[in-house]
């Protein structure tokens, strides 16, 4: 009998297409969600939930003594993560890594158009963020256990909000050149910069939708920063 720590839970997600970027009609969408674009996804399985503090500390026993294990894994670098994969790939005899930017974001949306995969709107009910658009505190002000909220049409809970998640991408400053097939932007850009995507318990809904993106330097730890993993192959 197996005594390795179990991986994540999976989903499988079917190939498909979708326009990444910024949503027609977005007030909120900047040059970074710019131009938008045709992408081709071959299938892949994405984490259904971030990865858990629970799940890290099988590879790093010591990790946040205090936090809850049901809660997302905070405080790791893009570096950290991608250490994390490999040593579940290893653990495991298969191929785990993070999701390209594209793949995140069909995930995401799963198969919306909108700013949110909820609609052109989202409320504290759907998802752990905290302040509304004027600045009102709505949100819980903490991270909140995975599957807390609902899943959406493709059955995956939190990419919008509770934690940031890092990707495989370099970041780039806008869409110009951006590849069409799903794989991970690795080409010029930013090499010491990772794309973060979903935004995190203390931001704007602004900042939680479905086509926001950002950058941090891949040795950054930061309480709200965390990540789920991905693999080509896809589960039986």
């Amino acid at each position: 009998m197996s005594h390795d720590p179990p991986a994540p839970q999976l989903v499988a997600i079917s190939a498909g297409q979708f326009m990444m970027g910024e949503s027609p009609g977005d007030k909120f969408a900047n040059d970074t969600e710019r131009p938008a674009h045709l992408v081709h996804l071959r299938p892949f399985a994405l984490g259904r939930f971030p990865v858990t503090v629970g799940e890290y500390r099988a590879f790093a026993s010591g990790h946040a003594p205090s936090d809850d294990p049901a809660l997302p894994v905070v405080n790791v670098s893009w570096d950290d993560a991608r250490t994390y994969c490999a040593w579940l790939s290893a653990t495991h005899g298969e191929s785990y890594r993070l999701p390209s930017e594209a793949e995140w974001e069909f995930a995401c949306r799963a198969g919306s158009t909108t700013p949110f995969a909820f609609g052109t709107e989202i409320t504290p009910r759907e998802a752990n963020y905290y302040y509304s658009e004027s600045g009102e505190r709505i949100g819980r002000g903490r991270r909140t256990a995975c599957g807390e909220f609902a899943a959406n049409a493709f059955g995956l809970h939190d990419l919008h909000g509770n934690v940031c998640e890092w990707v495989d991408d370099v970041w780039h400053s806008n869409y110009l050149g951006a590849p069409d097939d799903g794989a991970a932007w690795l080409a010029e850009g930013h090499p010491t910069r990772r794309v973060i995507r979903g935004g995190a318990w203390d931001y704007l809904p602004r900042l939680v939708r479905s086509a926001w993106r950002d950058g941090l330097g891949v040795d950054r730890r930061r309480d709200n920063v965390g990540f789920r993993i991905a693999t080509s192959k896809i589960p039986a």
